[in-house]
């Protein structure tokens, strides 16, 4: 394959990465989406090996590789749950960051690259000492969020005393090495600013993530997602890939975007997010004004008598969260709504940005089920129905339908934005016990005089209220 006819591949794969990312922003497209980005991909693969830059000798080990890969990726797919999705992210994106690394630490010790100027010598140090900053950040980050996300490693921050300045002197150091890195005229003399760089990098992407609290995870995997596309794009200019290049900063700055999002959908600032220290994990401690604590009487309720108001209902919200991805009753919530559908209920579903624990994690558990898209409504289209709505019923949610965040200004979710499920006219949580969510808050929702509890695996409860239904 010619240069040129590999540069014209390149713009076709980049296209059809943009329209992928254009389908992915809605449900009833991502099917497409998705396909715009297999066949993306492969154009690229095939581009990139029958290029020029690829000589004979080295197919043996490219196809070596792919077939390695792709069984790991296939068998993957296969094996992993749908509840296991967040931490199998985290551990891509991991492997993008020791991608960059690796390629950086090649791309220095090559020899055979000349450069005509000292000036494009010194901006090509540059691209490589910024890609394995990037890159050692993004993989010990990960890891640790995946750690997190499987829950191998605790919600609970992990807060240094003076961590600010913990970080600030690291990035002093790491400024002042970049200096002798480039001052540096031979490859032994740079490789060892280079090595501390990237230690102290790798030790800041550990520390960065194990200050962030469990309740603020579904940033860090969007984070995460965006430090991937910038280590991507690093690579891109390292080894002179402009596809890499152009996809990597698409993934960096869609990755950003959604990340500002999601904060905005927490109430949450970016940097205070990164900073750490929110979503304790282990239940937050009271306030010291001895603020406003959970009051009132739980009232347990029946699968038998959650079917009997359910029946009487005219219309019903269904907030799902973690709980129902954990249990995996998706598809029995997906039964209970045809019922009710046919029965000339109106049900629809509630959705907050951060439910689960990634970007879309209930909307993927919903989708797979095969609940209509067009009755899945994101939490500003739905939060001023419910009180028009009969019944709202949470499974498996906590945080999210946490009435402190608007009640409570004390509370550490004060001002977060909440799917306001107790002014339905009765409310159900569907919980295995009384254990505070994520964030480690206490719920005042569970005490509500409307509001009604229902114990259990939701997977097993639900079927116990489809039965009820059917009889």
């Amino acid at each position: 394959m010619t240069a040129g006819l590999a540069t014209v591949s390149y713009i076709g794969a980049i296209i059809l990465f943009i329209l992928s990312l254009g389908g992915l922003s809605n449900p009833e497209t991502a099917r497409r989406g998705n396909v715009f980005g297999i066949v993306g991909m492969a154009l690229a693969v095939l581009a990139t090996v029958l290029g020029p830059r690829v000589t004979p000798a080295g197919y043996a080990w490219i196809v070596g590789a792919l077939v390695v890969g792709g069984a790991i990726g296939l068998f993957a797919a296969k094996k992993v749950q749908m509840t296991q999705m967040p931490e199998l992210v985290a551990l891509m994106h991991s492997l993008v960051g020791l991608a960059a690394c690796l390629v950086g630490f090649a791309s220095y010790v090559d020899t055979s690259t000349v450069f005509p100027t000292p000036a494009e010598k010194a901006i090509h140090e540059v691209e490589i000492y910024v890609g394995i900053l990037i890159g050692a950040v993004t993989f010990s980050g990960s890891i640790v969020a995946f750690g997190k996300l499987s829950g191998k490693i605790g919600g609970k921050p992990l807060l240094l005393p003076g961590r600010h300045w913990l970080n600030l002197a690291g990035l002093v150091v790491v400024v002042w090495f970049g200096r002798e890195f480039l001052r540096a005229h031979e490859i032994q003399a740079g490789m060892t600013p280079l090595i501390v760089m990237t230690v102290i990098a790798l030790l800041f992407g550990i520390h960065m993530v194990m200050a962030i609290g469990g309740a603020d995870m579904p940033v860090v995997v969007s984070m995460l997602n965006s430090y991937s596309g910038w280590a991507a794009a690093a690579t891109g200019f390292m080894l002179g890939n402009d596809l890499l290049i152009v996809v990597g900063a698409l993934v960096g700055s869609s990755g950003a975007i959604l990340s500002y999002i999601m904060c905005r959908a927490m109430n949450r600032n970016f940097i205070s997010v990164i900073a750490g220290g929110f979503g304790t994990g282990g239940g937050a401690p009271p306030p010291a004004d001895g603020g406003a604590q959970p009051a009132g009487e739980v009232v347990p309720v029946s699968a038998v008598e959650t079917a009997e108001l359910l029946r009487e209902a005219k219309n019903v919200v269904i907030v799902p969260g973690y709980g129902m991805a954990v249990a995996q009753a998706q598809h029995m919530v997906c039964e209970i709504t045809k019922i009710l559908r046919d029965k000339g209920v109106n049900v629809r579903f509630g959705i907050h940005p951060v439910a689960g624990r990634m970007p879309g994690h209930m909307n993927v558990l919903l989708a797979e089920a095969k609940v209509p898209y067009d009755i899945v409504l994101e939490m500003d289209e739905i939060n001023e129905d419910f009180p028009g709505t009969d019944v709202s019923m949470v499974i498996g949610a906590n945080d999210i339908v946490n009435p402190s965040a608007q009640e409570d200004p004390t509370s550490p979710i004060a001002g977060m934005p909440v799917l306001e499920v107790w002014k339905a006219r009765t409310s159900i949580v569907m919980k295995r016990s009384m254990a505070s969510g994520y964030a480690g808050v206490d719920n005042p929702l569970f005490y509500k005089d409307n509001n009604r509890m229902l114990f259990g695996d939701a997977k097993k409860t639900l079927e116990e209220v489809l039965a009820a239904l059917i009889a």
